[in-house]
């Protein structure tokens, strides 16, 4: 486990990381919590609010960032230039896709093909975006777009432009 103080920083324009908020991560803090060049999962706190399952992302050097998303915002209260404390450690608990999804793949060969042939990270990011639907309802229809976009080869990041274009949302 590390544990260190940073202040939130803040992407201006960096491609598709434009308007992130972030913890930086050295590469001497990276390489005390795992000896990686690619991104990986960390749990542990910032400040009080526990986080669990979030991937820490290279920038090169052997620099990592932990994105913040709205969320752990809400959770430890504060924006960019804000200080926090942070503890992290390795996550590597498993992600396991919805049973509903994987019955929903078994009757569209096409998409579980796709699935299939994706990272598990990236199916990973299918099953953090379903499972985070705060209803039935909702949730089925994240299933649905999923086995749509995925049934005409799209990734997780295809899928959330165009929804996004479509509906001006992530299509929840």
């Amino acid at each position: 486990m590390i544990v260190f103080t940073t202040t939130l920083q803040k992407f201006g324009q960096q491609g598709e990381k434009t308007g992130w908020t972030y913890i930086a991560i050295s590469a001497a803090l990276a390489k005390k919590l795992k000896d990686e060049k690619k991104s990986f999962r960390v749990k542990g706190k910032i400040d009080d609010h526990v986080i669990k399952g979030v991937a820490v992302l290279p920038m090169g050097g052997g620099d990592f960032i932990l994105p913040v998303n709205g969320e752990m915002r809400k959770g430890i209260r504060k924006q960019k230039g804000a200080v926090v404390q942070v503890q992290l450690e390795v996550d590597t608990t498993e992600i396991i896709p919805p049973e509903e999804l994987i019955e929903c793949l078994k009757d569209e060969p096409g998409a579980l093909a796709k699935f299939n042939s994706i990272t598990k990270g990236h199916q990973n990011y299918f099953t953090k975006w379903i499972n985070s639907a705060k209803t039935e309802e909702t949730k089925a229809r994240c299933i649905a777009h999923t086995i749509n976009f995925l049934a005409k080869g799209k990734d997780f990041g295809e899928m959330l432009r165009t929804l996004k274009k479509e509906k001006g949302e992530t299509g929840v």
